[in-house]
């Protein structure tokens, strides 16, 4: 039997001692260790259901906005601020002829089911040639170029012009589906006006609301003209006519007097 001294048998306690209070930190550690990462493991899940959710809004957010527009806003570029300036803009009306008494004639889900489709056709259009989609009012549209994205003043007219074709050519085609399908008395066809000239655009409204759009004479007479249009037709100022005059065909069209503007305007007919 070995003897063992008192100071060695209390240097073995404490010994002992240090291993177990090692044994029970390193037991504490892992169990602390294991803690952290069941809680990162939740921040993570919290951090992409969050993530999901932003996601989703911003799609949401998306249908209410231009392309151009929610890209600058997302992208720090622009912000939803009461802010404008001055520039030189392609602006663009158009409406379906005798719409009101075409929907009167039409049941809610009908028309509802026609208009959207319609709107739909016209939007990918106006998104294929660049341009940015101010609003709706009814089944009136208006688009403008040269802002949030401009390619200059002539190809800014250029591409207006070319869209408005683009855009009576589907509606013809449209028209025969539509008079079919919901048993129309009068075809659909459209009228449409542009001008170009010098606007002011930006946010315009509240701190509670704002809306990005275009105000000015210059979006006033592009108003004028799609009223003065012939149905199936596109009306453009001299300004634009000036810009687009070495690619695409026009013919000379009535002067028009129009309110806010001393002077008859001139006015041109695309020929396409």
């Amino acid at each position: 039997m070995v003897d063992i001294s008192k100071d060695e048998l209390r240097s073995m306690k404490i010994q002992l001692a240090k291993l177990q209070l090692e044994s029970k930190l390193r037991s504490n550690l892992t169990t602390e260790l294991d803690k952290q990462k069941q809680r990162a493991r939740i921040a993570e899940d919290i951090a992409k259901s969050k993530s999901e959710q932003i996601e989703n809004i911003a799609k949401q957010l998306s249908k209410y906005l231009s392309p151009q527009l929610y890209d600058s806003i997302f992208s720090g570029e622009k912000k939803a601020k009461i802010e404008s300036e001055k520039k030189f803009l392609s602006i663009f009306f158009s409406d379906i002829v005798s719409f009101t008494s075409i929907s009167d004639d039409m049941n809610s889900k009908s028309l509802t089911d026609m208009l959207n489709t319609y709107l739909s056709k016209m939007s990918d259009i106006a998104l294929s040639f660049g341009g940015t989609i101010d609003k709706y009012i009814g089944d009136a549209i208006m688009i403008f170029f040269g802002d949030p994205i401009s390619k200059g003043h002539r190809d800014d007219a250029i591409n207006c012009v070319r869209m408005a074709i683009a855009m009576q050519k589907q509606m013809k085609e449209m028209s025969f589906e539509f008079t079919r399908k919901y048993k129309l008395t009068i075809p659909l066809k459209i009228r449409i006006g542009i001008n170009s000239g010098e606007c002011t655009v930006g946010n315009f409204g509240s701190d509670r609301r704002l809306d990005y759009t275009v105000v000015g004479g210059a979006v006033n007479l592009a108003s004028r003209l799609e009223t003065y249009s012939k149905t199936s037709g596109i009306l453009i100022s001299e300004n634009t006519k000036k810009l687009i005059e070495n690619d695409i065909k026009t013919s000379v069209a009535k002067n028009i007097s129009v309110k806010g503007f001393d002077n008859e305007i001139k006015t041109y007919e695309v020929l396409f």
